[in-house]
């Protein structure tokens, strides 16, 4: 075993952008066990007086997620919101066309609302472009926002809610480029619909911000044309532009599993470029804003999604079990965002419950922690401030996919305000040590407050209901700061979040 070097700089002076606190947001769709189960089971010893389970609502609060999009997806194109509303004895039964599910709308939009509210969190409301348009929008919109004295707005009311939700932001539909969704769209068609959509939304309530759909994914056919296509019809009524993309390790190839976050960083830069061009062609001083909505690891569980029984209700699945491998590639993808903070305002961890989720739980049973809920945890709890500009030295490995692809994934963020500065760091060597090294002369006084490592002898360790805390970050890192230089030895394949702070005169 050898230790390699790798070297950052850091300074005060390079600052990237303003992290918006919606970049550690998250996604509930009805789908699988997410929402029934999940977040919802009023028969769980824990449940509140709504249903909602507490023990899962502690999990959330924990993560101090921000924002969380709702409800999908998929799903959200075949949905009609009507039903989620009102008496729930009266509400209908649905086939979900998307997820071959049978939908008993128990939770809809009120509930969910109530549910945000306790976990601290704001409702992304995401509208049905696929099956329907304009008017089921706009109805939306004055249902949940408007305070009074209109027919949706009353009957908000005459439904028990008497203040409006006040939902800020709201998706135009989901993934419209894709053939499996229903209502599936060209790229003019979507355009078209979304921009008179987003024009009838806003003459309801102008303060609201809009996100058109991306491409599902950097390989679709349609990439990126769709997104200039659509952004020549909406550029003027959204401020968001979404990006969806998941990975796998399928083939058992790690090094290059590890490197995929490359993969999300090039992906963010051709959908920046293709923004700043259609802003160019326009002639527009307007910059439009990115919504990462979607992201995450998941194949785990696509083989077992195909044996799930059609037409029941909340049956379990995506269901993916993750490895320590996976908290690795999920902090280097954190990272990543953070490294696009200038353009990426809004980002959703897909999903937050059961379905490829950092929280699982057990119907009538416990909730526990999955790997990769830990660098999401310190990312959003830590990850709070300013993204310096931080250039990288490190040894580079080359695989079937990349080149050149940096043993160390590192960022930083400074809070000014607190003298605190986070630096969120990946050893992708998988038997070696990395010794890191940086240049902190600009943080002067600053010393390190914590070293926090997550590693496991195991790269396919996981934790489970029998055994939660299989993986689990630990503090005592090696990470110091003398003259001037901060010093720390990164364990082979391992997570780290290295904390200073000015210390005390």
């Amino acid at each position: 075993m050898s230790t390699h070097t790798a070297k950052l700089y850091l300074d005060p002076a390079f600052t990237l952008a303003q992290v918006d606190p919606r970049l550690y947001g998250s996604f509930i769709e009805h789908l699988g066990r997410a929402v029934y189960g999940g977040i919802y089971e009023p028969e769980h010893p824990t449940a509140d007086d709504m249903g909602f389970r507490r023990d899962v609502m502690e999990l959330v609060q924990a993560l101090q997620v921000p924002i969380v999009r709702y409800p999908g997806g998929n799903f959200v194109s075949g949905y009609h919101w009507e039903d989620g509303v009102g008496p729930v004895a009266e509400r209908k039964r649905r086939l979900d066309l998307a997820w071959r599910s049978t939908e008993p709308n128990w939770v809809g939009t009120n509930e969910f609302a109530a549910w945000c509210q306790r976990v601290g969190a704001e409702v992304m409301m995401a509208v049905n472009l696929g099956t329907r348009g304009i008017d089921a929008a706009r109805n939306l919109v004055e249902y949940c926002n408007h305070p009074s004295g209109s027919y949706w707005s009353d009957l908000r009311i005459a439904h028990g809610v008497r203040e409006p939700h006040r939902i800020k932001v709201w998706c135009l539909g989901n993934e419209m480029d894709g053939p499996w969704q229903i209502g599936h769209k060209t790229a003019d068609e979507y355009g078209r619909l979304a921009a008179e959509t987003a024009k009838a939304m806003k003459w309801v309530d102008p303060s609201i911000e809009l996100v058109a759909c991306g491409s599902s994914n950097a390989h679709m056919p349609t990439f990126p044309q769709w997104e200039a296509t659509v952004l020549e019809h909406t550029y003027d009524h959204v401020e968001y532009l979404s990006l969806h993309t998941y990975y796998g390790n399928r083939d058992g190839d790690t090094p290059n599993f590890l490197a995929q976050s490359l993969d999300m960083d090039q992906f963010i830069r051709t959908v920046v470029a293709t923004c700043d061009y259609v802003k160019a062609k326009k002639r527009s001083k307007k910059t439009m804003y990115l919504s990462f909505d979607e992201w995450n690891v998941w194949f785990h569980s696509n083989e077992a999604d195909k044996k799930v029984t059609p037409w029941s209700v909340a049956p379990p699945l995506l269901e993916d079990v993750y490895t320590f491998e996976d908290a690795l590639l999920v902090g280097c993808m954190l990272i990543t965002l953070l490294k696009h903070a200038d353009r990426v305002k809004i980002a959703c961890l897909a999903q937050l419950v059961n379905v490829i989720a950092p929280i699982m739980t057990e119907n009538g049973g416990p909730a526990w922690r999955q790997t990769i809920y830990y660098p999401f945890l310190h990312a959003s709890r830590f990850g709070r401030g300013t993204v310096l500009h931080t250039p990288v030295q490190s040894p580079v490995y080359d695989t079937k996919t990349f080149t050149d692809v940096p043993y160390l994934e590192a960022t930083a963020v400074w809070r000014e305000e607190d003298d605190e500065l986070t630096v969120f760091a990946v050893n992708r060597h998988l038997t070696d040590p990395l010794r890191l090294t940086a240049d902190v002369r600009g943080f002067a006084g600053y010393q390190v407050k914590e070293h926090i490592v997550l590693v496991h002898d195991d790269l396919k360790a996981t934790n489970t209901k029998d055994h939660p805390d299989n993986v689990v970050p630990r503090a005592g890192g090696d990470a110091r700061v003398e003259g001037g230089e901060l010093t720390a030895t990164l364990p082979k394949a391992s997570w780290n979040v290295i904390r200073l702070a000015r210390a005390s005169r």
